[in-house]
């Protein structure tokens, strides 16, 4: 009985640690080093989620044609560190992006600091490198 209850005991436990580490991805992963990106655009949502928070802004393509950008961010709680709020990018803030664009080619980027209107610069609490 009592070894029953530890093998039980230590499924669970790797089950457990399994979960989180098959949702969360390294930068090589998804994102290119070799692509840095700096975009200009609107700020339209932002989700407060973990692993990644996500910042989405409405960007004007090369033709005029307004594209929806995803950014990933750090986790909720390295924004928070850093000075970030729930309120710091309301939804129609102009902003500036620099990051690393995806290697799937969708408008997906890693971010690696936003700079707002008033010339603040919040960094993203990424995985992303620096940025030469």
């Amino acid at each position: 009985m009592r070894t029953k209850l530890w093998v039980i005991t230590a499924t669970a436990v790797l089950l457990a640690m399994a979960v989180p580490a098959a949702a969360h991805h390294s930068f090589a992963a998804e994102f290119d080093g070799d692509r840095p990106v700096t975009l200009k655009g609107t700020v339209t949502k932002m989700d407060w989620v973990n692993p990644h928070s996500w910042i989405y802004v409405d960007v004007k393509d090369q033709s005029g044609k307004v594209v929806n950008w995803r950014f990933e961010m750090g986790p909720v709680n390295a924004l928070l560190r850093m000075g970030w709020r729930k309120d710091s990018i309301p939804a129609g803030t102009a902003v500036e992006i620099q990051g690393y664009r995806a290697k799937s080619g969708q408008p997906v980027a890693n971010a690696k600091q936003v700079k707002l209107p008033d010339g603040r610069e919040l960094f993203s609490g990424g995985s992303a490198p620096n940025l030469p």
